[in-house]
């Protein structure tokens, strides 16, 4: 079994260009409605539809409202990539830090206002 994330977008390009040019994903497929994108590992993909697509059903017309959703991209080096975004003067909803659990990790937003966790896992208390 593989799992594809879904978000349906009126910013469709704006989302797209955030995650191929900030984050350096893939484009596995696209069309006029849709995209389907993968991490720069090709490890794990993830999609974006156009909202009220006349191929699409009703389940999949409404567009997301930009609240509740998160993603976590976990790296090898948060600090290696942290220092990259800065370069690309991306906004970071929660700066670099350490938690007690064992995330070393920051917080930025895509166009969607959808939060991503950019992570390396420590063991805690390092």
């Amino acid at each position: 079994m593989k799992l594809n994330a879904g978000i349906i977008t009126e910013k469709f390009q704006e989302t797209k260009a955030f995650y191929t040019e900030i984050l350096g994903f893939g484009i596995t497929f696209e069309n006029d409605f849709y995209v389907l994108m993968h991490t720069p590992n090709e490890s794990a993909e993830i999609s974006f539809l156009k909202p009220n697509h006349p191929s699409q059903q009703p389940i999949f017309q409404q567009p997301f409202e930009g609240r509740g959703v998160y993603l976590t991209i976990e790296v090898e080096n948060v600090d290696e990539v942290y220092e990259l975004l800065k370069n690309k003067d991306v906004a970071f909803k929660v700066e670099i830090r350490d938690e007690d659990w064992g995330d070393r990790h920051f917080v930025i937003v895509d166009p969607n206002g959808i939060g991503i966790d950019m992570v390396t896992y420590t063991t805690p208390g390092n």
